[in-house]
């Protein structure tokens, strides 16, 4: 069975003037004479990805899309229309967000973060960028710590909105967040929490201890680079350890804490300085 909106592997059955028909005949696919890689003769198989063409036929090409049924992806719109915005998926026939599927006007040449999906009814490809409409709760092969791709999607009040591994919602908060972060940023992530409703906290650093010795690392490299001294310390404002280490106040303060167990520094009211500086 053909699986549009994505790539599959057919055989060819037969070559013609304008391409050559892949797939018995009850499910035959026409792959575009353009399209057709050298030397292809009847009974080779080929990965092709599958979608409709202007009149809902199934059609075939090698060339490869942006992004496939149920991926996320960030496209630019080439061009609007009254049923829609038409999007490069790096494709000749442009993909479809139509009116009914955008969050707001979409305008030309501009960027938005896109998912793609399947009309089973029709078997249209088409796009949405109602991000939340068309994901998911958290599922039960989800936990904690676990790291996930993330796609930034929108920014409110309490955070980041991202999406993850192209199927949930999750929030970046503002205290999980120490570095720039734009619309259509593709990255790793953590998951940092799984509430009851089924969305999720995330982080975009490990958490527990594998975290903590990064963490220390990047201490001692900024000591090391500042001559063994930094005028930062456990009594310190959250502002000044942040625009300092990228860090929150609970995450350095655990990181100090393990790097003088370990020796290494020295904490005092006027900052932490490397111990093997004789001081």
């Amino acid at each position: 069975m053909l699986d549009i909106g994505r790539y599959n592997t057919l055989v060819v059955q037969r070559e013609v003037d304008f391409g050559l028909y892949l797939n018995p005949k009850e499910e035959e696919v026409l792959l575009p004479a353009k399209y057709v890689p050298k030397n292809t003769r009847p009974g080779d198989a080929l990965r092709v990805f599958v979608y409709t063409d202007s009149e809902d036929r199934p059609v075939a090409t090698t060339l490869k899309p942006t992004a496939v049924v149920g991926d996320v992806a960030y496209l630019r719109v080439n061009d609007t229309a009254s049923i829609g915005c038409f999007m490069d998926w790096g494709l000749e026939k442009d993909l479809l967000v139509p009116k009914s599927e955008q969050q707001a006007k979409m305008q030309v040449g501009k960027r938005y973060v896109v998912k793609v999906l399947l009309d089973q009814k029709t078997n249209r490809v088409y796009g949405s960028t109602r991000i939340d409409r068309h994901c998911q709760k958290a599922t039960d092969d989800l936990s904690v710590g676990q790291q996930v791709r993330l796609m930034v999607y929108q920014f409110s009040k309490l955070g980041t909105l991202a999406v993850v591994d192209d199927q949930f919602m999750g929030m970046i908060y503002h205290s999980e967040t120490f570095e720039t972060l734009k619309i259509g940023n593709r990255r790793p992530g953590y998951i940092r929490n799984i509430r009851k409703d089924g969305k999720i906290d995330l982080t975009l650093k490990k958490p527990g201890p594998v975290s903590l010795v990064g963490s220390g690392r990047l201490i001692m490299n900024a000591l090391q680079k500042a001559d063994g001294f930094i005028p930062c310390h456990d009594k310190s404002s959250p502002q000044q350890i942040t625009e300092l280490f990228s860090m929150s106040k609970k995450e350095f303060k655990r990181a100090i804490g393990g790097l003088y167990k370990q020796r290494l520094i020295e904490i005092s009211d006027k900052g932490i300085r490397l111990k093997d500086r004789g001081h």
